[in-house]
């Protein structure tokens, strides 16, 4: 009897740890764990052919809920196992690639289990779990590359310093969260660049998808490249106008008409050709030349790309410069905002770099104004500018007025050298250009020290302003608009008066004027981005960087992406 006993105790206590260590969902949570487990410390764990990413994030994950699945309920996928694969597949509008998460295999798992469903069978546990998994991967990693983007910009060829602070995304945990009180599309937006402007520009990404779609099926216009020897004004005859009427009506920007003058540039155009025109960034003056035939050729699937590129620069970008009284330099659109408080107080043209001198990206601290400044000529523009157009012409010095500096400060007298004999690559003193109308530097600088030498100034070429292509500079900035940045910089102090402002830029002598706070200044390149209504806008890639950017946001993602 009392073997029997003993015999029975034994089962019971078996049987009870049985259940305490019984697998849930069937299995489930069993073969999640042995996904996870990687064979090797070297590889990361795999289900098929796809690769997990998020390896720390995912057994911390699981770890914590004693690796209980999360989607799979009950041997099905719910309602936000669906939600979250429809996301993964909304990703191409935020300019990343949803293959990246796991989505054609999603896809099949999904084919699978609703195929199963239909015959009256249940997907194999094994099965489920490789989903459950993948799914969890795919939420993390599109989380990370929503916040922090998907490339890397400090591993560009063009250079990127603006900095910004990285907190613990807890993922894991945010991710709990929103699968526990069912939001994970606001889980999914709260990883978004905290800017306005990105959802405005995802909006328009989503109608370039739609546009390139109609391209697909409904080829309006042949849109072989377009090309023009002179610029076609209105009442003009040219073979390429039935082509370009054509791709007017496409993009929507002119209702189809008829006419038996095809060939002819008639009034009913002209706004069309207007609004492309303001589209691309150009004088809306309605003349077809060649930057509104450039634009004319861009297919869907060109504007596509650039949208993708530039709402991966929008998430590289610091949040915190949102709320701040924030500078802004867009060098791609020639345009410099003050920003106050979210409202643009101050819009202005800017000049910046040609393509071998290109305007850098990075951001710094305006803290004073130099005005009625000098210009200390750098090297580089000395030996290879100045010194041969003072050989060409010895009164070149006293027509511009600049003196000749040796290395204490000391003047030299330009009649005591014998230019002939001048090498401008060995020339040994410093050129500066004293404080005047004609100083390269205009009548006043606004300085941000920096590493890259860069800084905003007047000129006094104030007819380049007028250009559409404003990349004319060494690198440094200039602006139209001047007396109005100082005085809305000063703006804090009453005394700097109108006349008083006028008066400083006009002195023989600099002088320097320190701000009461520091004002962040950011130097950035979008071309592209929307306005409040939802207006897209393009710009040229005038430093031909965002082909770089495009070509890593299309690769696989490399083993080392991880997290």
């Amino acid at each position: 009897m009392k073997r029997l006993s003993l015999v029975f105790l034994q089962y019971i206590f078996h049987v009870s740890l049985f259940a305490q260590q019984a697998p849930s969902e069937n299995g489930v949570d069993v073969f999640i764990r042995q996904y996870l487990e990687s064979n090797s410390p070297e590889d990361r764990p795999r289900i098929g052919e796809n690769e997990l990413f998020s390896s720390v994030v995912i057994h911390r994950f699981y770890g914590e809920r004693n690796f209980e699945p999360a989607w799979v309920k009950n041997h099905i996928l719910p309602e936000i196992a669906y939600e979250m694969r429809y996301e993964i597949g909304q990703a191409k509008f935020d300019g990343l690639n949803p293959n990246d998460y796991h989505f054609q295999a999603i896809n099949a798992y999904f084919d699978r289990f609703e195929a199963a469903k239909k015959s009256g069978e249940q997907l194999k546990s094994i099965e489920l779990a490789a989903v459950e998994v993948l799914l969890t991967d795919a939420y993390i990693m599109l989380s990370s590359h929503l916040f922090l983007g998907k490339v890397d910009p400090e591993t560009l060829k063009t250079s990127w310093s603006i900095q910004r602070n990285v907190p613990e995304l807890m993922l894991d945990r945010k991710l709990g969260a929103a699968i526990q009180s069912g939001s994970l599309r606001a889980s999914i937006e709260g990883y978004y660049p905290a800017f306005s402007i990105y959802k405005k520009m995802r909006d328009g990404l989503r109608e370039l998808f739609d546009e390139q779609k109609r391209f697909e099926k409904e080829p309006v216009a042949t849109w072989k490249n377009l090309k023009i020897d002179k610029s076609i004004k209105p009442g003009e005859e040219h073979n390429q106008l039935p082509e370009i009427r054509d791709r007017l009506y496409f993009w929507g920007f002119l209702k189809p008409y008829q006419t038996e003058q095809e060939k002819v540039y008639d009034s009913l155009m002209i706004d069309g050709i207007k609004t492309i025109q303001k589209r691309f960034g150009m004088e809306p003056d309605g003349v077809i030349g060649q930057g509104t035939i450039h634009a004319l050729n861009q297919k869907p699937l060109d504007l596509i790309t650039t949208a993708s590129v530039n709402l991966e620069r929008l998430r590289w970008l610091p949040d915190t410069i949102k709320d701040m009284e924030l500078i802004l330099v867009n060098t791609a659109n020639f345009q410099l905002d003050f920003i106050q408080k979210l409202d643009t107080v101050l819009t202005s043209k800017v000049i910046v770099g040609k393509s071998y001198h290109s305007t850098p990206q990075f951001s710094a601290q305006m803290s004073y104004i130099v005005f009625s400044p000098t210009w200390t000529v750098p090297t580089s523009i000395t030996r290879n500018e100045i010194v041969p157009k003072i050989k060409k012409d010895p009164n070149y010095l006293a027509k511009n007025n600049m003196r000749l500096l040796n290395s204490s400060g000391g003047t030299i007298d330009p009649a005591s050298i014998d230019w002939s004999k001048v090498s401008a690559r060995t020339f040994p003193y410093t050129v500066r250009q004293e404080p005047g109308e004609n100083n390269s530097l205009g009548l006043v600088k606004f300085m941000f020290p920096n590493k890259n030498s860069v800084y905003i100034h007047d000129t006094p070429s104030r007819s380049l302003f007028e250009r559409e292509d404003r990349a004319l500079s060494h690198g440094c900035i200039r602006i139209q608009r001047p007396f109005d940045f100082a005085k809305i910089l000063l703006s804090h102090d009453s005394t700097w008066t109108n006349e008083k402002i006028t008066a400083a830029m006009h002195q023989t002598k600099e002088k320097t004027v320190n701000l009461n706070r520091k004002i962040p200044v950011a130097i950035i390149y979008l071309t592209y981005w929307s306005d409040s209504r939802g207006n897209i806008y393009f710009r040229n890639d005038i430093y031909d960087r965002d082909k770089e950017i495009y070509a890593v946001l299309k690769e696989s993602r490399s083993k080392k992406s991880g997290i």
